[in-house]
């Protein structure tokens, strides 16, 4: 409690009584954004999202017991409805099943518990200091030392002590956060758990750990897609001297969760816990290809503006993700891994990327939710 009183001063207060949005983030007085779901929905309209609702009840079965068998039997019609979206009183249980973190919890009895309470960690201050960068706009997490803030703590101190070869890195934060949004605290910690250490897909925690080195590798993949699938847009890059690192680096190290419209950032979540990683290539990749033509006019000061800065009809998921899925980039992703991973090009890459490292934490620092 001593090292929190420590910063206190620095800490600001809970927000005034404000207007939030349907997932509890304040409203931007000026915004005439959406927050994903129309307000005055038809009464068409609410009995169609009733259907979908007793439709993934049915698939998933009480409490997720018919999960496994269900998706045995029919994966491309849970692939299609995960596709359209997760209905949202329901994502919390289908994120923990179609993470592994369910079977995780459940193999490991008291081990949160223990990790909390009797174990220290050499991030604590760290951890404590970035806490009001994360989501700070959410009503969950604005109070000072509140329950959302000391629940983000305990997930984030007991993963730095769990695995202290990665140990904590902010943009942590935003994935703890969002999974806090939907589950308990020992649920989102075991869903970290199995999205770093790879319970279902490949491990991420190379994109925390010192150097960054999934960063660097997924990035260099991505400057190569770029080319290949907009080569008019890469050779602009190129010629305006503008890489993925100064724009695309928070995409991969939370997962969309930083900087983009809630909403967006649900419906990629719930396609990248059942298919992985490549959907973050793929919205990357439409977001260019919507916006192509504008970007291809730009000058490097208003490019990387318009890079970090997408229009609102850029970000609206049923327009977004059907062009994130015509990108088929599962099989070329792990040919430029091998090529990454085993040519020279592959270390100058990563040494030419770690230059921007300082911008990539500074860029994170100032901003957010």
């Amino acid at each position: 409690m001593d090292k929190k009183k420590a910063i206190d001063d620095s800490e600001p207060g809970p927000a005034p009584t404000r207007a939030v949005d349907r997932f509890g983030f304040v409203k931007q007085e000026q915004s005439s954004s959406p927050d994903g779901l129309p307000k005055g929905r038809s009464i068409h309209e609410r009995e169609r999202e009733e259907r979908r609702i007793r439709k993934w009840r049915k698939m998933i079965g009480v409490g997720g017991n018919d999960w496994k068998h269900y998706i045995r039997r029919n994966p491309h019609v849970v692939k299609r409805r995960i596709r359209k979206g997760i209905p949202d009183c329901l994502r919390g249980l289908v994120w923990q099943l179609i993470s592994g973190s369910r079977d995780l919890l459940l193999m490991n009895p008291g081990v949160y518990e223990t990790l909390v309470i009797y174990e220290t960690s050499a991030s604590e201050l760290e951890i404590i200091r970035d806490i009001s960068r994360t989501f700070p706009s959410h009503i969950f997490f604005q109070q000072r030392h509140g329950p959302g803030q000391r629940s983000l703590y305990n997930i984030l101190k007991a993963y730095s002590v769990y695995d202290r070869d990665v140990g904590y890195v902010q943009g942590m934060g935003f994935l703890a956060g969002l999974l806090l949004l939907y589950m308990s605290e020992e649920d989102a910690f075991w869903l970290l758990v199995a999205l770093l250490k790879g319970a279902v897909h490949a491990p991420m925690e190379g994109l925390y750990q010192a150097g960054l080195p999934l960063v660097q590798q997924y990035l260099s993949q991505f400057e190569k897609l770029v080319m290949e699938h907009m080569p008019k847009l890469g050779q602009h890059f190129v010629e305006e001297m503008i890489n993925p690192t100064m724009y695309a680096s928070q995409w991969f190290i939370t997962v969309f969760s930083y900087s983009f419209p809630f909403h967006l950032t649900l419906r990629v979540w719930d396609v990248f816990l059942y298919e992985g990683i490549k959907v973050v290539f793929q919205v990357g990749l439409a977001l260019l290809r919507f916006c192509h033509d504008d970007l291809v006019k730009l000058p490097f000061e208003k490019l990387l503006h318009a890079l970090r800065n997408f229009p609102e009809e850029a970000t609206d998921p049923d327009v977004l993700l059907p062009i994130a899925f015509t990108f088929k980039v599962s099989s070329r992703l792990a040919e430029l891994q091998k090529e990454y991973q085993k040519g020279p090009e592959g270390s100058s890459e990563t040494s030419s990327s770690r230059r921007h490292q300082p911008l990539i934490s500074k860029t994170m620092s100032r901003q957010g939710r």
